[in-house]
């Protein structure tokens, strides 16, 4: 379809936070759009990479070693695959997440687990 996409907009249809919402798809990848608050659980994804590209507000993504990565406003991180993060937002932050299809949003399936594919 050629259809523009508006994260402004898309981000105005949800107000749950840490529970991504897909906007697209691009092959097997898929444009996730979360808004994020508080604290997230330490996770990794053992198998692919995942990126972050802050839409507004201020992200932090806690590393090992008491490491960690300041993400502002159109600012963008790319998590490797197999490493630990835990993702830290003090207000309310949007992002895009980038990843392929089917990946779980805490690495492994808990309570914390969003559900996939949901798209707006």
């Amino acid at each position: 379809m050629n259809q523009v996409i508006n994260l402004k907009h898309k981000a105005s249809l949800f107000t749950d936070h840490w529970s991504p919402k897909v906007i697209a798809e691009l092959n097997d990848y898929q444009f996730k759009l979360a808004k994020l608050k508080g604290e997230f659980d330490w996770h990794k994804h053992d198998d692919t990479d995942e990126a972050f590209l802050i839409q507004s507000g201020e992200l932090i993504i806690e590393l090992p070693d008491n490491e960690s990565v300041h993400l502002a406003e159109g600012e963008m991180f790319v998590v490797p695959k197999g490493l630990m993060h835990k993702p830290v937002a003090k207000e309310e932050c949007t992002a895009l997440i980038i990843e392929p299809k089917g990946v779980i949003n805490t690495g492994e399936k808990n309570e914390r687990t969003a559900e996939n594919d949901v798209w707006i």
